[in-house]
């Protein structure tokens, strides 16, 4: 239904999260027991936890990140409060102080903004948190701690209240076979008494998104120009402090009553370009101003250029017509597109193929990914015979090197 992804779902569900928050326990822990409180409170197998904490770990220590928010803010078995809480004179934690400050300062190198491809950090917490989320809607009410009522809408339709006293129209008691009969219902006032009553005034809008936004372009502008100063600001780096400070105004709207939705309209295309700007190796673009497709046949030696480029299209360079002995050496680059070379069948070839997000056909098995680099040296009929060395990159997209 579509109450469930309603913003006041959202904002119920946190808050019962939040309120009723895992504990981690003393026994069937690894480390502090994060793992461990989470099966425990949901009830599945900490396993399974464990393993998505390692899986999250590879997205540039998100899941590091994670479970030391939540060694800071989970609170032990049979304590009052987190070490995060008790730092701040919430109540008390078995935590020791020391530990809880190391732990405090471990959380900024582990945000991952000091290592190279925060972005993919920033995109592994989004979902992380996402899972959370899920999880808590789907199993929020197995194992709930006694002291942490559900925060849920009150639907008298659903838990009706018995009547213990006789109704108005009966005050003597006379039929309790009708006790838990309605009241009967008022009469209708005439037209002309009826009182009109005031529209409801529209609740004001939150004002966090607007905030957002513009804090978002405070951080592109700092960005921008500590760039100057830092290599580590590079565009990759600069749109994941944006789309963090897009999530994180998210999150609170979702506390303050749905302010911010809007904002996943700049997060969705900023994260799509972050992940292609740390996933694709784009240093061959912009090495030529050739838009378009290069097909080239050279059948001498002295027609082999030094270099066929493009930064948007395909190269097709056949080699295949050059005469069977000398040496030639060319390199292939592309931006976004294919590049293809074909070899004579019985020449000495030495290349290097690299792509930065694609396949690489290389002489010999094809493979996907990213940043895939192969080099071969095959000898082909032998020694005395036409020599070949090629580079051959893309940026984006395939590789193929092949003999005919």
């Amino acid at each position: 239904m579509s109450g469930n992804l309603s913003t006041a779902g959202v904002e119920e569900t946190l808050k019962d999260f939040w309120a009723s928050r895992p504990r981690r326990p003393h026994s069937g822990r690894k480390i502090a027991g994060v793992a461990a409180g989470i099966a425990e409170r949901y009830r599945i197998d900490p396993v399974v936890v464990r393993v998505a904490f390692v899986a999250m770990a590879l997205c540039n220590g998100a899941g590091l990140l994670i479970y030391l928010l939540g060694w800071l803010w989970l609170a032990q078995a049979d304590d009052e409060v987190s070490a995060a809480e008790a730092l701040f004179g919430r109540g008390r934690s078995s935590t020791p102080l020391p530990l809880t400050v190391l732990l405090g300062l471990a959380v900024v190198p582990a945000s991952g903004f000091f290592v190279d491809g925060g972005f993919t950090m920033v995109g592994g917490v989004l979902l992380s948190v996402g899972a959370i989320y899920l999880l808590h809607r789907s199993r929020g009410s197995l194992n709930r701690p006694p002291s942490a009522p559900e925060v849920r809408p009150v639907d008298t339709a659903e838990s009706p209240t018995a009547r213990v006293t006789p109704p108005a129209w009966d005050p003597l008691g006379a039929a309790p076979f009708a006790w838990d009969l309605p009241e009967p219902a008022a009469a209708p006032a005439p037209p002309a008494e009826r009182q009109s009553h005031p529209p409801q005034r529209r609740r004001p809008r939150s004002r966090v998104g607007v905030a957002t936004f513009g804090l978002s372009l405070v951080v592109l502008a700092g960005g921008l120009v500590a760039s100057s100063y830092s290599p580590w600001f590079d565009a990759p780096h600069v749109i994941g402090l944006v789309v963090a400070t897009l999530g994180l105004g998210m999150l609170v709207g979702a506390f303050r009553g749905g302010g911010g939705r809007g904002l996943m309209g700049l997060v969705v295309p900023l994260s799509v370009v972050g992940v292609l700007m740390t996933s694709v190796d784009f240093t061959s673009i912009g090495g030529s101003d050739h838009m378009g497709d290069v097909n080239a046949q050279p059948t001498t030696r002295e027609q082999v250029l030094d270099r066929y480029d493009t930064n948007v299209g395909s190269v097709d360079l056949d080699l295949t017509g050059l005469p069977a002995t000398g040496s030639v050496t060319t390199e292939v680059e592309v931006g976004i597109g294919s590049a293809k070379v074909r070899v004579p069948a019985d020449a000495d070839v030495v290349v290097t193929c690299h792509s930065g997000l694609g396949s690489v056909s290389c002489l010999g098995p094809e493979r996907d990914g990213r940043n895939n680099t192969t080099t071969v040296d095959d000898k082909g009929a032998g020694e005395g015979g036409l020599r070949v060395e090629l580079d051959v990159r893309a940026g984006l997209g395939e590789v193929v090197v092949s003999r005919g």
